[in-house]
């Protein structure tokens, strides 16, 4: 493989492409068992109807744990966005319809979204007090099934020339509540600096999966705590924002 062509450097990873593969290359100091759940979810979710890229392998380079899969030929939705503003609304609602489908999959060998959401509303170095409040909201959301994406933005979607969209990353899916899902959607929108794409993505999520707005914004609070965990720094200021500004019932 060569390792010559970055096609985007993450916190901790560096993602090349190589011919007919993306190697994803884990900093030395990575979880070996992040890498291989990240690998694991992949392989689980091929299982579904969905269009995504095939692992190809796990294995190491130069020491370090990488992540192989197939190319996909195409430009991200996000580039679409930002080349065709006129489009906007456009891609916000085939953005909607993709995730929709994503929600309508299940995929019963996931980890649950409420497992982790716990666990990393436990690490989010908040107060007790706050702490007792999001385990307590969460634990009074419903339970689902559907498949989540943890990571939903036009950035993780490839559209080909001939117009098939790829979704691409799943290092974060579990299976749970589309609301949550949602919830963390709108808040990528914001991080993004795209405000009026936050607000327009949300009316059309819950315009075609018949959900109350109140009810995604009811997860806002307990996905933006857990999110906050092991996220740069400006990041985690924005996320706690909206943990803080939310009157808890």
């Amino acid at each position: 493989m060569k390792l010559e062509k970055i096609i985007a450097v993450r916190t901790n990873k560096t993602v090349y492409h190589d011919d007919e593969n993306v190697i994803k290359v884990f900093d030395s100091d990575y979880s070996k068992a992040d890498v291989l759940n990240e690998a694991l979810n992949h392989a689980r979710v091929e299982e579904t109807k969905l269009n995504i890229p095939t692992l190809q392998e796990v294995t190491k380079v130069d020491s370090k744990w990488a992540i192989v899969t197939q190319f996909i030929k195409g430009k991200t939705l996000a580039a679409l966005m930002e080349e065709n503003p006129d489009k906007h609304d456009e891609y916000i609602e085939l953005f909607v319809d993709l995730q929709l489908e994503v929600h309508g999959q299940k995929c019963p060998m996931l980890g649950k979204l409420k497992d982790k959401m716990n666990r990393k509303i436990s690490e989010s170095g908040l107060d007790a007090t706050t702490r007792y409040e999001l385990h307590t909201r969460l634990q009074g959301m419903p339970t689902h099934n559907k498949l989540c994406h943890g990571d939903f933005h036009p950035k993780n979607i490839i559209i080909t020339d001939d117009g098939t969209a790829y979704i691409l990353d799943w290092a974060h899916a579990t299976q749970g509540n589309a609301s949550a899902d949602a919830a963390r959607a709108y808040l990528l929108f914001w991080l993004a600096g795209d405000i009026d794409g936050a607000e327009k993505y949300l009316s059309l999520f819950c315009q075609k999966s018949d959900t109350a707005k109140q009810y995604v914004q009811k997860w806002i609070p307990i996905v933006a705590a857990s999110q906050s965990v092991k996220g740069k720094a400006e990041e985690r200021e924005f996320l706690l924002h909206w943990v803080n500004v939310v009157d808890y019932e």
